[in-house]
């Protein structure tokens, strides 16, 4: 009865060995994670969204951009006065390209706003943010 349950744990063990190595983003070997565009939830200090869709987050130290893109329908996302964004999953306050977030925020249509879902896609940079339409760029 002892056999399957060590048998169990010594294949098992280099599984949770691998799950606590650390890891870099694909295609950035060697990479610094601290070097990975992120920025902290609590540093946004401004926002727009133009579509409805996408949205534009000016935040960090540097004051950079970074887009976030809406999963499924963010109803009035482009009218929103306020927003407050949590991470999903545990990741922790500093939000770099590829976590998910959950998305709160107030403003704009008679009927009350839902949380919505979001992925932080990238930083953007500075030829970038020109580009952007006047209604979009935070």
């Amino acid at each position: 009865m002892r056999l399957p349950v060590v048998a169990f744990a010594v294949l098992t063990l280099p599984l949770i060995a691998a799950g606590c190595a650390p890891s870099t983003s694909p295609g950035v070997e060697g990479a610094d994670p601290q070097a990975r565009p992120c920025f902290m939830a609590n540093m946004v200090t401004n926002f727009r969204s133009g579509d409805g869709q996408n949205l534009y987050l000016r935040a960090g130290r540097n004051g950079g951009v970074f887009e976030l893109q809406s999963v499924g329908f963010c109803r009035d996302l482009d009218w929103a006065q306020s927003i407050a964004i949590a991470p999903e999953f545990g990741s922790g306050a500093r939000l770099c390209p590829g976590d998910r977030v959950t998305l709160a925020y107030r403003g704009g249509g008679a009927m009350p706003n839902g949380p919505c879902r979001a992925v932080v896609e990238r930083k953007l940079t500075e030829a970038e943010v020109e580009a952007l339409p006047s209604r979009s760029r935070p």
